[in-house]
């Protein structure tokens, strides 16, 4: 019978499979299944299955939680991702995060996590001139 994994992704499973290894921190089979969704989107199917045959088995499980969170740290701060956040003291976004998408939900990015200046901060004295000048 094929894992959660292997069943969300449409893909062939056997008693080797490396995403039923790396699933077993998850309790219910619909978690499974949302934490493989969102991985496998935010890393490509491909990339998700190379990474995790990359390491060995006693392994997988840690790699998967730690692909899941930067997946969602990348998501609410897609500049610096889950370091910047834990870096800021802001560590509770990222597990909220992580619990929306064993839920089955979606993660927004937080506007002042995107990098860009709100115009209210911008000051008003520094302008930028542009000229058509040839060099």
């Amino acid at each position: 019978m094929s894992c959660n994994g292997c069943r969300i992704l449409r893909k062939g499973c056997n008693d080797n499979c490396v995403l039923r290894q790396s699933l077993q921190a998850f309790e219910s089979p619909q978690a499974q299944a949302n934490a493989t969704v969102f991985v496998a989107k935010f890393f490509g199917r491909a990339g998700l299955m190379s990474f995790l045959s990359s390491v060995p088995q006693s392994h997988r499980p840690a790699l998967f939680q730690s692909l899941l969170f930067e997946a969602c740290g990348r998501t609410v701060n897609p500049v610096n991702g889950a370091v910047g956040l834990l870096w800021t003291g802001n560590w509770n976004l990222c597990q909220s995060a992580v619990e929306t998408v064993l839920r089955g939900g979606i993660p927004r990015s937080l506007p002042e996590f995107s990098g860009l200046a709100q115009s209210s901060e911008l000051d008003e004295d520094k302008t930028m001139t542009c000229t058509d000048r040839e060099i």
